[in-house]
């Protein structure tokens, strides 16, 4: 049995076990992936079971048990720093701390009405009251980070990091609901869609029921 585990929900829907299973990818270091099933009446319980909160992704390291998201990150970047899931930059760390903390804590119209669904196709769906505006934030997060610090290659700041991991299930509701981007935004979202860890993830949740 490996040394760590990550407990997440099915991969079609879960944004927040997308989120921690590639920053715990992006370390490199062999897991055990543990799936509870959501939507069902013994889900709770069996997700308690693991010791952590009520929501999944819950992180198991050698005893320590880590749960919500941004602090997987952080556990992560603590326990691998060769994975450098921030950036060494002092500036540029500030930047990807702070738009990560947006992620996480906003775009409640585009959540509502843009649900995560990777198997699906919806062009054109889904653009209620405030999500262009959640859309129009994002694109603007991601050309600042890239116009700023992505020379080093095709994500937020060059290279993978935290970043990309909280804004993965946006760039999969854009191939779901394809709305429309600027340049950067759109090469961006491209990038980060054909990343291998991206594409195993999608793999997967093709294959569930």
């Amino acid at each position: 049995m490996a040394d760590i585990s990550i407990v997440i929900g099915n991969k079609n829907t879960s944004s927040w076990s997308l989120r921690g299973w590639l920053a715990l990818k992006a370390t490199g270091v062999p897991f055990e992936e543990i799936l509870v099933p959501l939507h069902r009446p013994e889900t709770k319980a069996e997700i308690l079971r693991h010791g952590g909160g009520p929501t999944v992704p819950i992180l198991k390291h050698k005893g320590t048990v880590v749960w919500e998201t941004l602090a997987i990150c952080e556990f992560l970047a603590e326990a691998y720093p060769a994975a450098r899931l921030w950036p060494e930059d002092a500036a540029a760390r500030a930047l990807a701390r702070a738009v990560s903390a947006e992620m996480h804590a906003g775009f409640a119209a585009l959540r509502a009405n843009m649900s995560m669904d990777m198997r699906a196709l919806k062009s054109g769906q889904g653009l209620a009251e405030g999500v262009e505006s959640d859309i129009d934030r994002i694109c603007a997060i991601w050309r600042q980070c890239r116009e700023r610090y992505g020379k080093g290659g095709p994500y937020l700041f060059g290279s993978f990091s935290a970043a990309d991991a909280m804004f993965a299930p946006m760039v999969s509701r854009f191939v779901t609901y394809a709305p429309r981007l600027d340049p950067v935004a759109a090469a961006y979202r491209d990038a980060l869609w054909r990343w291998p860890a991206v594409q195993e993830w999608y793999e997967g949740a093709k294959r569930e029921d």
